[in-house]
């Protein structure tokens, strides 16, 4: 009997583990035949059409602001409201096309992608769940001198905000790359453990030079809570996770205080650039701040680097006001040589500028505190691949990750050689 009873125990657990993951992955939010449509926007009256349906539709997510005529605009439609959406459009006479007819399929077809967390084995054929990124991080600093785990502090769902510095000579300057702030972005952490690893262990005398005659500042995901659910319950979540009324999550690239709250920042708990309680509310942007504010005169931080995607971008502050800074002829030579830089690996195509000029208004961002209150004067963003029509969107494939990683890393170098050619490492 005592067999017998093993037995049926035995083979009930893998049962109730095998219900616990099929309810849990019933739990996650799902896109079956969601479209994803390009529209354009011609006259004034067009634009306060679509802004008024992003207003009052909670089955339209747009992808931007409806801000004026000439403007192209990309919207995600709930199964349910496709027709009342093609009807819009042709009462509008508004020209719109369908990108994707079916998003749930490209989050399918993109799991096979994922590798299981297994300790840190870390590729960029795959992309990986928080644990293994931590997990190869701390593997670095093992395995390699200079390598060195460091923490920013907790979000706001108390997992750590892990990072490293590389270091190889006293008295460097440094550059601080920030990756992952928004959760559904996953080239972003992809790309930071890309260049990190090359930088380490790459034997080409230009990114040795990087890695060796400066110090580097590696955050691949500063929004764990946020990453972390895009693997467990919403692919396409963009924001943290604390709460607000009934809503959840803050736009963390809105939370800085650089502009706070203004224009291309949304005071809705429910909007995807949720500014948040108020400047800094969120522990993950406090922390990254904190950061910056105690060590970027210490630790001689001169360039920071956030990666996001897509839209083949390379922008500079500032994303609030078409004022330039006051480097603006700077910032512009460091962009030019370094989309050049970059289209030579793959022949990618990029835009440059200031934020203002190049994507939209956009307030609270890292990289606008990082240049104005953190004294960082080059301070860069990536808007990575794919193009802004992309259909991919956030769900780039895989096997892009490993070119995306090869001309970034192009761009890096071609950043930090530019601006030492202008003195910023003097």
């Amino acid at each position: 009997m005592a067999g017998k009873k093993g037995s049926i125990t035995g083979s009930f657990i893998p049962l109730v583990l095998i219900a616990f993951a099929l309810a849990a992955s019933e739990d996650r939010a799902r896109y079956d035949h969601y479209r994803l449509y390009r529209v354009q926007l011609v006259s004034d009256e067009q634009v306060r059409i679509f802004q008024d349906l992003e207003a009052k539709s909670d089955s339209c997510t747009f992808y931007g602001h409806a801000r004026q005529p000439g403007q192209e605009l990309t919207i995600m439609v709930s199964a349910s409201k496709v027709a009342d959406f093609e009807d819009l459009l042709d009462r509008f006479l508004v020209s719109g096309r369908v990108l994707e007819y079916n998003m749930q399929d490209m989050i399918d077809s993109e799991a096979k992608w994922i590798k299981p967390f297994e300790g840190p084995d870390l590729d960029w054929d795959h992309y990986h769940h928080l644990e293994t990124i931590y997990a190869w991080m701390d593997e670095l600093s093992a395995k390699h001198s200079g390598v060195t785990v460091l923490s920013l502090g907790t979000s706001y769902e108390a997992l750590p905000i892990k990072g490293v510095k590389l270091s190889r000579r006293p008295d460097n300057k440094a550059i601080f790359v920030e990756g992952g702030i928004h959760a559904r972005e996953w080239i972003s952490p992809a790309t930071a453990t890309f260049i990190l690893n090359q930088l380490i262990t790459s034997t080409d005398p230009r990114i040795v030079n990087l890695a060796t005659n400066y110090d580097w500042f590696f955050f691949p995901v500063v929004n764990p809570d946020g990453y972390k659910f895009t693997f467990e319950g919403d692919r396409l979540w963009r924001k943290n996770r604390k709460p607000y009324g009934l809503c959840r999550g803050v736009d963390l690239n809105r939370n800085f205080a650089s502009n706070w709250g203004g224009i291309g920042s949304s005071n809705d708990s429910c909007s995807y650039d949720f500014c948040g309680g108020s400047a800094f509310s969120e522990p993950e942007a406090e922390a990254l701040a904190n950061f910056i504010r105690d060590n970027a005169e210490k630790e001689r931080i001169r360039t920071y680097i956030a990666l996001h995607s897509y839209s083949q971008l390379l922008m500079f502050p500032y994303g609030h006001t078409p004022q330039k800074v006051p480097n603006y002829e700077h910032l512009q030579s460091i962009t030019k040589t370094a989309i050049s830089a970059l289209t030579a690996v793959h022949g990618t195509s990029f835009q440059g500028g200031s934020k203002y000029e190049t994507i939209y208004p956009s307030s609270g961002g890292s990289i606008d505190w990082a240049y104005h209150e953190g004294k960082i004067p080059v301070s860069l963003t990536f808007e990575l691949r794919g193009p802004p029509d992309s259909q991919d969107m956030f769900i780039l494939p895989a096997e892009q990750i490993t070119p995306v990683g090869e001309e970034t890393m192009a761009a890096f170098v071609a950043i930090v050689e530019e601006a030492a050619r202008l003195g910023y490492y003097q």
